[in-house]
Formats: structure tokens, sequence, C-alpha cells
């Protein structure tokens, strides 16, 4: 071999005179092979120069220490809160994560899915786009590539999924909205086309039937899951003829654009109209007034993600378990004293 040639692997086995399965053992720090044996390749190795690509081994294996992370909304701080409970496991796993905003754009998520593939991640978590087609991830499935859904669920998809009891989360609302004197009831936020709106939604109606109120009854308003949609929502709300006093919102973005809308018709949430949010981010207990909300476990539902899918890459399998995370109430100053009905706005 002539000192300008690179080294190849099949050098190294004919040098120590071993097989190249053997070489790429010693390489991959494996304890199989005996010391002597070991040594020899080793001394191989270092008299030939040659310069072992892990990058190319993990592809050939089609595996890597790299996992796409795909998040539908950064912007919004329950996602945020979910990937650095992802990427706090990937890193006691000496796993490298790599996170995209697909921004709720189901081209940008095929875009972003294309290029982490041809990057070789051996893993993915999605927290699909809004409006993303059921046979969209079919190609990553006949790949082989594990992968976990994050909160939503797509249509006759076998993808394991974690995520919150939703349906309980909006009952629990239900419940409290109600106990505190409220009849005229609102859904806000939130569009038909995800699996958690209706789960969440379900859960709310099936609470207000429980206490004798009928689903016609409930004003139900579509609308973007952040803050601008809180603020439209509300504003829609309250131009019925008879506008609710109280409401779930899809989740707290929408919640904090459902007060901050509220001051604007000169009205207080928690005095003039109770509020209740879902995920419990951060910044909840820290809002004015403190919001009211369906407490996720959200840092854990994102480790949990991470865990299921290093299992289904250790295990070589594309096939887990779903995990439904429990919920709680969490009860602050947005829903006010409790009211017999509220009566008309002043």
């Amino acid at each position: 071999m002539s000192s300008r040639d690179k080294a190849t692997i099949l050098d190294i086995a004919r040098e120590a005179g071993v097989s190249k399965s053997t070489v790429s053992l010693v390489l991959q720090g494996s304890d199989l092979i005996r010391p002597e044996t070991a040594a020899k390749v080793r001394k191989a190795i270092a008299e030939s120069g040659y310069v072992y690509n892990r990058g190319a081994a993990n592809l050939r294996r089609a595996q890597s220490n790299v996992i796409g992370m795909v998040i539908n909304d950064l912007t919004n701080p329950f996602y945020a809160e979910m990937a650095v409970g992802m990427e706090r496991t990937f890193q006691s796993a000496g796993i490298v994560p790599f996170i995209a905003n697909t921004a709720e754009n189901p081209v940008r998520q095929d875009q972003v899915l294309k290029s982490m593939l041809e990057q070789g991640v051996s893993g993915l978590i999605v927290a699909p786009a809004r409006g993303t087609s059921p046979d969209a991830f079919k190609r990553i499935e006949l790949a082989g590539v594990p992968i976990v859904f994050a909160m939503r669920r797509l249509a006759e998809s076998r993808i394991p999924v974690v995520a919150p009891d939703n349906h309980r989360g909006g009952l629990l609302a239900a419940q409290h909205l109600i106990a505190k004197g409220h009849r005229r009831l609102a859904f806000l936020g939130g569009n038909a086309g995800l699996s958690v709106y209706h789960e969440r939604l379900g859960g709310f109606l099936e609470g207000c039937a429980v206490a004798g109120i009928p689903e016609t009854s409930v004003l139900v308003i579509e609308g973007d899951t952040n803050r601008r949609g809180g603020m439209a929502c509300l504003d829609t709300a309250l131009a019925v003829a008879e506008p609710p006093t109280g409401a779930l919102c899809f989740n707290d973005a929408v919640a904090f654009g459902t007060m901050l809308a509220l001051r604007k018709h000169h009205l207080e949430p928690g005095a003039d109209f109770a509020v209740v949010g879902f995920d419990d981010v951060a910044e909840a207990q820290h809002y004015v007034p403190a919001l009211t909300s369906i407490s996720v476990d959200t840092p854990g539902l994102g480790e949990r993600a991470a865990h299921t899918v290093l299992k289904m890459i250790q295990t070589r399998t594309t096939r887990a378990e779903d995990h439904i995370g429990s919920v709680t109430l969490m009860v602050r100053e947005s829903c006010g004293p409790n009211r017999i009905d509220l009566g008309e706005r002043p």
C-alpha cells in the first residue's frame, strides 16, 4: 500500500492477520475480542494512520447517536417545556438531539423529516403539524426508523403516542366551572382537525351533560392555538345574544389571549368571566390573575417520549405502547369566587 493511499479496514485486517469483522469490533470498543488480538489490531491502525469514520459507520448500520425532535410550534411554551424534558433524557443517554420547528406547516414538516432521514437519524419524536395527512409517515415506517408522536395522534396510525389524558382534563374543567355556579359555558380555541381538540372538547361536553347542560347550550368557537386566537375567540363569544360567563380554553396560550381580550372589553378575568387553561405552563402561576389550568407533567411527558424512542431503538422495533399521562386541576384566581350565575355583563 502506498503512503498516499487511504487505509481501509481490509488493509488493517491483512496487516494484523485477522478478519474484517474483528477489526470492526475493535473499532467499536467491543469486549468480545481477546486483549492481545485487540492490541495487535490497534497497533496496525496506528502504523497505517487509519481514521475511523464513525458517522459513515452509523449510516451503514442505519443507526446513529442522533435523534430528531420535530415540534409543531416552539413558540408555545408547552412545547418548549416538553422539548427540554426530551433533551434532558437524551443528554443523559449520550444522544445528540436535532430539533426543528415546523410552525404548523405540513410542507415544512415533510422537508424536515426528509432532511433528518438523509442525515441518518436513528429515531424521531414528532408533534405532527395541523393538517398532516394520515400517510405522511408511511415512508418513515417502511424505512424501519422508530418514531413516537408527542401530544397528537393521526387517524388509523399505529405510531405510539405520548400524551396527557385530554378527555379527563376537559371533564375536570367543566366540573370546576359548574361547581362555581356557571351555566353558560364556552370552549375556546383549537381546531377540529386536531385529535387533541376532540379529546378535550369531548371531556368538557361530557362534564356539562352530567350537570344537565346540553351540548347545544355550550358555545364552541374554533381558533388559533395562541394568544391571538384566544383574543379572537373571546371577541366572538361576547358578541352572541347571551354570552358565556366562563370558558375552558384549548391551552394556556389561548387562555392568556382570552384574559387580554377581556380587559379590552373592560371586564376582569375571574371577577367578571371565569377562565380555565390547559397545560399549566410555568407562566400560568405568575400571570395576573394567576391562571386556573389543567396541569400536565410537561417535562415528564417529554422524558417519557424520549425513553420510549430510545427503547425502540435498543430493541430494534417500531412498535410501542401509547402512554397517557395523568392530569390534575390547579385552582388559582382566574375563575374568581363561587357564583350562582354572573348574570348580565356590566
